[in-house]
């Protein structure tokens, strides 16, 4: 190598140096020497001093290859360390599904539960083979060659998970077996991880056949029952060892979601479901294409409850798990053995008093007849007491929360609450006779009376209020037009569909829940603030918070405006259709009575300035049709007198001992006749002694008075009693308290007041007995 380096450069020199003399030998070898030197640097780095970077490069993948080294050492070491330090539970030692318990509000007390757990541990020899796969063919196909996990299907879920936000657990049989029954539900990726390593040092000491037994033997499929053999007599009345094909693969076909994709809840997926298991066991080779072919959806027996359901309970504890459910906070099947401990709203005393209230039932009542009622602070929207029928055993459609009816004119003060919006004075005066005519509909004219067809002169809007006089409402709802008058009542926090475009909404004609009522009514109560009406106070896990409810509280109406509202409903009370009321509670007490369409429905909203109350009766046929409710216990032609007669019963006993609240100062700075001066009669402020068409019937007798006087009578003594008060508020700019003028004249027994609680009973529902008496008013048309 260094002869050819040699040459190399005394060719280079020698062609550098041409036509040089010999002398310059010396300088030749001196040349020689450095180009050597320079083709040997060459040769070294050919592209120049980088010598030094090629050395960070090298470093830099040295560090990367051995921070990857060490973090591999690590993983393993920590995959050893969690495999070899994962115990495998004995079956029999793991905490199986737990109960959940609900409680009333004090937390010791227990309702009771949502499910009882039936459990049978069988040994799976027994069984038919094709049981174990048609639930290994539901839920997974490769669980017989599969190493505990699946790989592929945790990485899948994996990003679902991440990408949409979803729950997806890519679990195999013997993850689902540890998750479920030895780590308890883990959704967390720590759970995940744990339960990963359960699965693999359970697969890998215990064999297929003994996974698949332990885990058919513990896992949830509805109805209260755990393992395949409660789950054969709960759905089929049956062992599990006589199960057909068709019956495995329904049950299989349901295990993620048993609750829910029971045949007697949802059908159509427990079909879809079962078509699908059978498909894959004949894909699989589980089951032969005839007997694939064969095979048909079985049909179930009946669900049962248990006995924590019968009478009240039933309703409550529905009542709470959808509540549960439909807020999102837990599903059905995690409510049913997630073992929580849930605390309720519910107040002990105040539910027995609404159970004790709602069934005594007078002995004429007719068995058709359905009762429904809720008591709640409006304050917090927390419901202490609902009354959802006589037994639910019987009768599992909740007469609180789910039925519907017709309110009538309890739908009246949302529309007096837009009238206060709207700056109208609450002493402009009205024409309350009867008929008027109204476009009630565009394009569509009628003749709308009051209840029985009473005239009641010209009265304002608390006299209107106190009597439910429909002429005057339907003006009122002129002006603030039907649509306006729907947003009111939505706002308020009424959820049912109202009826935009006839002014007959302001009547009640759209069907409600005694629920969605109270939840609208709570909102002026609560002097305008909305507080969501719950069930449920909290739920707890080991003590641990799992859930509070979102009251979703906003203000969305003045205060004032509601305590106007409020103030006009003290008159019920006092002088209108459910006189002697307040009397008889020895409180202020608020209150609107109303009475269906055709006299199908009657029903009460009231309450003191601590606690609500709203009850309703309807009359359903055996088709669910809508039938008139017939006169009982003397309450009247359509016993529209009998809600409000609940209200009383029920608050005697919920009040007593209770302060009496007085309800707060209203402030009436609206105009006579509105902003415009065209409501009602406009800028009037004294009423006449109308007597026009006063010469309708008097009202039916009450059981325990008299007869009322004339209807004439009632409306002259009404409009003379009111004109002075007109007349004194006026002056004095200020709305004082119904309790505190001559209106209320009904409460202090003269004549007057007789009259006009008497014929406040005509429109449509029965005056409470004060200190006077009063008698019982007949049923007009929609009240």
């Amino acid at each position: 190598m260094v002869s050819q380096t040699r040459t190399a450069s005394s060719r280079s020199a020698s062609s550098n140096n041409r036509g040089t003399s010999s002398t310059r030998g010396t300088h030749k070898a001196s040349s020689s020497h450095r180009a050597k030197k320079q083709n040997s640097r060459r040769n070294a780095n050919p592209n120049g001093p980088k010598k030094k970077k090629n050395r960070k490069k090298g470093l830099w993948w040295k560090i990367l290859l051995g921070v990857i080294g060490g973090l591999l050492a690590i993983g393993i070491g920590l995959f050893a360390y969690l495999y070899a330090t994962t115990e495998i539970p004995q079956p029999e030692k793991v905490a199986l599904a737990e109960k959940t318990t609900v409680y009333y509000s004090d937390g010791t007390t227990p309702i009771g539960s949502f499910s009882e757990q039936n459990r049978e541990i069988i040994d799976c020899s027994v069984l038919p083979d094709y049981v174990g796969n048609a639930i290994v063919a539901s839920e997974d196909r490769s669980f017989y060659t599969n190493g505990g996990i699946d790989i592929m299907g945790m990485a899948r879920a994996l990003y679902n998970n991440l990408t949409t936000g979803s729950r997806q657990g890519g679990s195999t049989i013997t993850q689902q077996y540890a998750e479920r029954y030895y780590l308890g539900e883990t959704t967390s990726y720590t759970g995940k991880i744990r339960e990963a390593f359960l699965a693999m040092k359970i697969a890998n000491s215990q064999d297929k056949s003994q996974v698949l037994c332990n885990y058919m033997n513990t896992i949830y499929l509805g109805r209260g029952a755990y393992g395949i053999q409660a789950a054969a007599q709960a759905y089929y009345g049956k062992d599990a060892k006589d199960l057909t094909v068709s019956e495995a693969a329904m049950l299989a076909g349901i295990i993620p979601a048993p609750s829910s994709w029971d045949p007697a809840v949802n059908e159509a997926q427990a079909k879809s479901r079962f078509e699908r298991v059978i498909r894959i066991m004949k894909e699989d080779g589980y089951i032969t294409a005839d007997q694939a072919s064969s095979a048909k959806f079985p049909e179930v027996k009946a669900v049962t409850t248990n006995n924590d359901f019968s009478g009240q309970n039933g309703y409550l504890l529905t009542a709470i798990e959808n509540e549960l459910v439909n807020n999102k906070a837990f599903d059905k099947d995690e409510l049913e053995t997630g073992g929580y401990k849930i605390i309720s709203t519910l107040d002990k005393n105040t539910q027995q008093q609404m159970e004790s209230t709602g069934n005594d039932r007078p002995s004429d009542m007719p068995e058709s007849i359905q009762v429904g009622g809720i008591a709640l602070d409006q304050k917090t929207g927390a419901v202490k007491g609902i009354y959802g029928g006589t037994d639910y055993l019987k009768h599992q459609l909740n007469n609180a929360t789910q039925a519907t009816f017709q309110p009538g004119s309890t739908m009246k003060p949302f529309g007096l609450l837009g009238a206060a919006q709207d700056n109208v004075n609450f002493n402009t005066l009205f024409n309350g006779n009867s008929p008027v005519r109204f476009e009630t509909t565009t394009g569509t004219y009628a003749d709308v009376p009051n209840a029985l067809g009473i005239s009641w002169g010209n009265i304002n809007l608390k006299q209107a209020t106190a009597n439910s006089v429909n002429t005057v409402f339907m003006n009122v709802n002129e002006h603030l037009t039907p649509k306006r008058f729907a947003q009111i009542a939505h706002d308020a926090g009424i959820t049912g569909d109202i009826q935009e475009d006839t002014l007959y909404n302001i009547l009640g004609i759209n069907s409600l829940t005694v629920w969605d009522l109270a939840q609208g009514h709570s909102t002026i109560a609560n002097g305008g603030t909305y507080n969501k009406l719950h069930l449920v106070d909290r739920v707890l896990k080991s003590d641990k918070e799992m859930y509070k409810p979102n009251l979703g509280t906003k203000k969305v109406f003045e205060a004032n405006d509601c305590y106007l509202v409020q103030n006009a409903m003290l008159g019920t009370t006092q002088y209108g259709t459910a006189a002697g009321t307040s009397t008889t509670l020895g409180r202020p007490v608020a209150g609107k009575s109303g009475t269906a369409n055709d006299e199908t429905a009657a029903s009460f909203v009231g309450y003191t300035p601590q606690l609500m109350s709203v009850w309703a009766i309807w009359n359903p046929g055996e088709n669910g049709e809508n039938q008139v409710v017939p006169q009982f216990a003397g309450y009247g032609v359509s016993s529209t007198g009998y809600p409000a007669h609940l209200f009383t019963e029920f608050m005697e006993q919920a009040m007593q001992g209770q302060e009496v609240e007085q309800f707060p100062t209203a402030v009436d700075n609206g105009k006579i006749g509105g902003p415009n001066g065209d409501w009602g009669l406009g800028g009037a402020t004294t009423t006449q002694n109308n007597t026009n068409n006063n010469t309708q019937s008097t009202p039916s007798q009450s059981p325990t008075t008299s007869a009322s006087p004339s209807p004439t009578d009632t409306a002259n003594n009404n409009s003379e009693t009111d004109t002075n008060k007109d007349k004194a508020d006026t002056s004095t700019d200020k709305n004082e308290s119904d309790a505190n003028t001559g209106e209320n004249n009904g409460s202090s027994g003269n004549n007057t007041g007789n009259n006009t609680g008497n014929s406040g009973g005509t429109t449509g529902d029965t005056g409470n007995t004060g200190n006077t008496g009063t008698n019982t008013g007949n049923t007009g048309q929609q009240q």
